[in-house]
């Protein structure tokens, strides 16, 4: 490749990358996501009988999935508005996990705001005081516009990310790239990444401090 041909090829990669952060952006600001403006209103007491079954999984550390293998998310800390809209996508079907769907769908959206206020009641010292302090890198600014450059999601129904496993996060990315996870805003962005660009974000996040797997009190 010409020294030329190489700077102009460097040049619309770095305007592509800066086009679609401002894109993310602007969808942060401007609220555009699918069925998340009401906040969790749970009863948390209720959610605890509810949801006690999903520390089966859930409240183990690095429990995980059988196939494809991955260990299942820490959702410590995670915040309850978040949880509403995830387990709604499972019962709805805008998310593929056959154990997930088949719990979901006995749910009424009473149930399922109690048990994302009781899961969300735990493991949240870390994430409420702030997460790690780091300087971000170019390949995940797109997804530091919505969900923190230090993995702490700006909104309550943007997921954090700080803490989560890798292999979970890379998961979920290929996922929305691959469509099998649906979400308007989310499968463009992760269309977008390279599988070494998703790898590298995935890395990044589960190495700051934050999410914590879920435990009984």
């Amino acid at each position: 490749m010409q020294p030329a041909t190489a700077r102009n090829t460097l040049k619309i990669i770095v305007n592509t990358k800066m086009k679609i952060t401002v894109f993310a952006a602007m969808l942060c600001i401007s609220g555009v996501f699918p069925a998340q403006t009401a906040l969790a209103e749970g009863d948390v007491e209720r959610g605890a009988a509810l949801g006690y079954t999903c520390l089966g999984c859930h409240g183990i550390e690095g429990y995980r999935n059988a196939y494809p293998s991955y260990r299942v998310p820490k959702l410590g800390g995670q915040k309850a508005a978040y949880l509403v809209i995830a387990i709604r996508g499972y019962r709805d079907g805008t998310r593929a996990h056959p154990t997930m769907a088949a719990q979901a769908t006995s749910m009424s959206d009473q149930d399922i705001d109690d048990v994302a206020a009781y899961l969300a009641s735990m493991g949240k010292d870390t994430v409420a005081s702030g997460g790690s302090k780091v300087a971000g890198i170019e390949e995940v600014a797109t997804c530091a516009a919505c969900h923190g450059q230090n993995g702490i999601s700006l909104s309550p129904t943007w997921p954090t990310l700080a803490g989560q496993h890798e292999d979970y996060i890379l998961h979920a990315l290929m996922q929305y790239r691959d469509g099998a996870r649906k979400d308007p805003v989310m499968m463009p962005l992760a269309a977008a990444l390279s599988e070494d660009d998703v790898k590298l974000v995935a890395r990044y996040f589960s190495r700051l401090d934050g999410l914590e797997t879920t435990k009984a009190e």
